[in-house]
């Protein structure tokens, strides 16, 4: 079954800005919110610099009973959520409006200070350990505060974890499970047995410097933050009167089938889930205007994806940025963050620049986006890739009042 899928609502917490519009203006400054880090002692980390949330009082957005409750992974996403509603005008309630979440590490932080806790102490746990740690509680949260009574589901796929978020809400709603859905995606794993394994994977930039696709680059940077956007099916917003934003034009998830940590060299997987994507839009290549590329600034993961888009998209010179030069990589919430970037583009017809990057890349020969970035955007298509060889496509474009 196919159904006409529209994105009506939408909402962000990022190291650039907080909320959708600051996300925004932070992403067109070039600024890099990459700063040394804090709250951590720097003695027992390997690496000193991340993009983290800044400035967020979170009970400026929640209940205290709500703060207490929820983790910070679950706060960023949970305030995204709030601001994706009140922008849709969605109403609270309803056998027919669904959740679905995205999270790659979810409770990992919480997990491990409770740890080092009862190791210290021999006590730590406390009852709301569970559920300040499992992936699905932000949204069973959201469910309970706003009487959303339709299908909950939580999606853990490593970095594409916000992507293929999308993608199962997609799929629920042209299945006819719901006419509405709140995707939302969270992130805050910032601790130190995360970064000293990332480090120990070779993953992480020891210069604290995230440049995607640049000759130079020597890794990624971590950063934090969440994302939401509603989906409906273009009937259910349009019989409610509902603004749209975009199309929901095509999305898809496959596999490398290769590596646990590394992706495919030659990018094949990659470029099969873009080809995917189009079909399932209908769209050829030539109809993609803007690529909002996963470029982590890894070695390995930036060649392979550059390959995957030449595979696909040849010698057209098709505009391309990744924006986690800006905002450090959020992991899952990076899913949906990076498509809330495709759906402004196409709005305000500017496109946001490939912060950090300086010299070009032979293995990476793109036409990556520093300057000069107005375009008229009528599709933007994002991806996301993560461990396990998990790939993720989204497209999204303009729609006709």
């Amino acid at each position: 079954m196919t159904k006409e899928l529209v994105i009506t609502g939408m909402g962000a917490v990022t190291p650039v800005g907080i909320g959708m519009e600051a996300y925004w203006s932070g992403l067109l400054s070039g600024e890099s919110a990459i700063r040394e880090i804090e709250g951590l002692d720097h003695s027992v980390i390997p690496i000193h610099h991340a993009a983290q949330v800044r400035g967020l009082n979170p009970k400026d957005y929640l209940p205290t009973r709500l703060v207490m409750d929820l983790e910070p992974y679950m706060q960023y996403a949970y305030i995204a959520a709030l601001e994706a509603l009140e922008d849709s005008g969605l109403p609270d309630g309803g056998e027919r409006t669904g959740l679905v979440m995205g999270t790659a590490l979810h409770g990992v932080d919480i997990i491990a200070r409770t740890q080092e806790t009862f190791d210290k102490k021999g006590r730590g746990a406390n009852p709301k350990l569970l559920t300040k740690s499992m992936g699905n509680i932000t949204a069973a949260h959201l469910s309970i505060e706003r009487g959303f009574r339709g299908p909950s589901m939580t999606v853990s796929t490593a970095c594409s974890s916000g992507g293929d978020a999308i993608t199962l809400a997609a799929l629920l709603l042209s299945s006819g499970m719901a006419d509405a859905m709140l995707v939302l995606a969270g992130e805050a794993a910032i601790c130190p047995s995360v970064i000293q394994s990332l480090y120990k994977t070779g993953a992480l930039s020891k210069e604290g410097e995230s440049r995607p696709f640049d000759a130079g680059r020597s890794g990624f940077v971590m950063g934090e933050g969440g994302g939401a956007l509603v989906l409906e099916t273009r009937a259910h917003a349009e019989a409610r009167g509902a603004r749209i934003r975009a199309g929901l034009l095509g999305y898809a998830n496959n596999s490398d089938a290769y590596h646990p940590v590394t992706p495919s060299p030659d990018g094949k997987g990659a470029a099969e889930c873009i080809r995917l994507a189009l079909a399932r839009a209908d769209l050829s290549p030539e109809s993609v205007d803007y690529i909002n590329a996963h470029g982590t600034a890894t070695h390995l993961g930036d060649i392979a994806e550059a390959a995957a888009i030449h595979e696909v998209f040849g010698s057209r010179d098709v505009a391309v940025s990744s924006t986690k030069g800006a905002t450090g990589h959020m992991m899952g919430a990076g899913g949906i963050t990076e498509v809330i970037a495709c759906v402004k583009a196409i709005e305000t017809g500017l496109i946001p620049p490939c912060t950090g990057f300086e010299t070009a890349d032979e293995e990476c020969r793109l036409n990556l986006i520093t300057s000069d970035n107005r375009r008229d955007v009528r599709v933007a298509l994002s991806n996301a890739m993560g461990f396990g060889g998990q790939n993720s496509c989204v497209i999204v474009g303009r729609t006709e009042d």
